[in-house]
């Protein structure tokens, strides 16, 4: 049985505990003049993206601002190491599309939790 002290939990480094990855990808859109085609353009690669990856995506920021979409990615695995594949897939996949959008930005990290 694990030791718990307070919140934090003595078996985080055990195989088959709950692994989050989550990604922060900062694109713009030089061609874009309207929030209402940053829609368009956001949501298109939100939608392909979840069809193809078991993720969730969000834009989480830059909601205004109609050349910049910042998107937040998620997934859950039992692994670290699958959780880091999954989204450098996902980061590969949004580089090399043809969403007319320039990556920025992006960010990883591995939350280990339970």
């Amino acid at each position: 049985m694990p030791q718990v002290f307070g919140n934090v939990s003595a078996f985080s480094h055990m195989e088959g505990m709950m692994n989050i990855g989550a990604c922060m990808v900062r694109l713009r859109l030089p061609e874009n003049e309207s929030l209402k085609g940053k829609r368009q353009i956001s949501k298109s690669i939100i939608e392909r993206v979840k069809s193809r990856y078991n993720v969730s995506v969000a834009e989480v920021d830059d909601q205004d601002l109609w050349q910049l979409v910042t998107l937040g990615i998620t997934c859950v695995s039992t692994s670290a190491q699958h959780a880091n594949e999954v989204l450098s897939k996902v980061v590969d996949f949004i580089q090399k599309s043809r969403f007319d959008v320039e990556m920025l930005d992006y960010e990883v990290e591995i939350i280990h939790a339970f």
